[in-house]
């Protein structure tokens, strides 16, 4: 699986930019594109290989849970408060037939969209209403790719559709076909739909790639090699991410949209902040509700980031000529397109420096504000609220008490520095759990270290094994 080059081109309206990955991981920072199947399988073995218990094609049923033990409440999606109690075991099917239970001691729900925790128990999943979407995609074969010739050769690309209904994407795969898929706002699709004459899947699918005019000459001369696919994307959240004894990650607890890869991104963030607020409750660092509630509000703050970079590209593309992010000339529209670059990278996972002001944050928020100038000047704060949504002042609370947008890269290394409520991940052989802020610290020549990378370091199996239910 080649890697791709670092710089991935996005293209809103006549203006084609791109956000560089080398600024953020310097010489090693590198982006792969998989196949789903293929790097879930990858992951999922490579677990195993770390001394997890790993079942294959089984299906977790049901969950029991012992509500004598619970010791908080959590928020349902119509604000009433739900106490199902402690989790304590689940009820599997496999694919032969055979099905049982398993105990545990603690749960960690990373059971994608079914999200069977927050969906059949807490029932709090809630809807973002202004994204609403639909996905169809396929598969194709051809040599072709973006930027031949260039630095960006071999990229996966991203282009706005020219009726502002959405926007597509071209990614090459290393077996030499190419991921060729369109997202559109549902309410526009099915209208397009029906003045089509109610079209076949297939023919709705070229007639939306059309509206992708660079991304159609990349399929001249392909060929169609699977079936074309749909999906409903629909964005949502969950009022929390934890339970007493249990943790809920990734899609499982919330989406947003497949543009910049934020789920990849919520996933991997969401997981290691499970493992280490259940290893610093498992070890009586601190009890479990503030080690859980260290874990939804990490899961709220990194959801936050992408919804902004999200929420900004998708208002222009449903008002091209506006300047949400775009400005008179190609230099302005980089600029701003830079300030979005530590989101959509994933390098803006910590707050530390503070150098964000609040109508930095109104520069992307707003999509009437020219936020690509060199210099703000005159923001009315209050006027500018009145037009926002309330979940867009939802997001402005959350921004002013952490300032989201930052300079400093994320990675393994920053994520230490990621303060919520005095504490901080300590990523140590050992001691991976939460401390004191002043205290977080990181192992590097562990976890850089090609054994534990390979999962091969006899020191991964020492200890407790916990078991992953998803």
């Amino acid at each position: 699986m080649p890697a791709s080059p670092t710089t991935i081109p996005l293209v809103l309206n006549c203006l084609r930019k791109y956000t560089d990955f080398i600024a953020a991981g310097g010489p090693d920072g590198y982006a792969w594109n998989l196949i789903r199947s293929e790097s879930d399988d990858l992951l999922f073995r490579h677990a195993g290989a770390c001394g997890a218990h790993i079942f294959d094609e089984t299906k977790v049923e049901s969950i029991k849970f012992d509500a004598g033990t619970n010791e908080t409440t959590a928020s349902s999606g119509n604000g009433k408060d739900v106490n199902p109690g402690r989790p304590v075991s689940a009820t599997w099917n496999h694919r032969d037939g055979t099905s049982g239970s398993i105990t545990f001691m603690y749960l960690i729900d990373a059971s994608g969209r079914h999200g069977i925790l927050s969906t059949k128990y807490l029932k709090n999943r809630k809807f973002n209403q202004n994204f609403k979407n639909i996905a169809n995609w396929a598969y194709w074969k051809t040599e072709n790719v973006y930027g031949p010739g260039t630095h960006m050769e071999t990229a996966p690309y991203f282009e706005a559709l020219r009726d502002a209904s959405g926007w597509a994407w071209f990614m090459p795969l290393h077996d030499g076909t190419r991921s060729v898929g369109v997202v559109q706002d549902q309410k526009m699709a099915v209208e397009k739909k029906r003045r089509m004459g109610n079209p076949s899947t297939s023919e709705f699918y070229n007639k939306s790639v059309e509206l992708a005019s660079r991304t159609k000459s990349l399929l001249t001369g392909a060929e169609l090699v699977t079936d074309v696919k749909s999906a409903s994307d629909w964005s949502y959240t969950s009022s929390a991410y934890h339970l007493p004894y249990a943790r809920i990650c990734g899609d499982a607890g919330c989406f947003i949209d497949p543009l910049f890869s934020s789920g990849v991104h919520l996933a991997i963030t969401g997981g290691l902040s499970a493992t280490l607020t259940i290893m610093s409750s498992l070890r009586g660092d601190f009890d479990e509700q503030t080690a859980g509630t260290w874990h939804s509000k990490k899961t709220v703050e990194s959801y936050t980031r992408f919804f902004l970079a999200v929420s900004s590209a998708t208002k222009q593309i449903r008002s091209q000529e506006e300047p949400a992010i775009q400005d008179m000339d190609e230099e302005g529209f980089q600029r701003a397109f830079d300030l979005l670059g530590p989101i959509i990278q994933g390098t803006v996972d910590t707050d530390t420096t503070g150098k964000t002001s609040q109508s930095d944050i109104y520069k992307i928020l707003d999509r009437d504000s020219e936020e690509t100038s060199d210099v703000m000047v005159g923001i009315d704060v209050e006027s500018i609220e009145q037009h926002l949504t309330a979940e867009e002042l939802q997001i402005i609370e959350t921004l002013r008490s952490r300032r989201m947008i930052r300079e400093d890269p994320f990675d393994i290394e920053s994520f230490t520095l990621d303060t919520i409520d005095g504490l901080a991940p300590k990523l140590e052989r050992g001691k991976l759990g939460l401390v004191k802020a002043d205290k977080a610290k990181l192992d590097r020549a562990h976890f850089y270290s090609p054994p534990f990378l390979d999962g091969k370091d006899p020191g991964i199996r020492e200890g407790t094994a916990h078991r992953i239910i998803s």
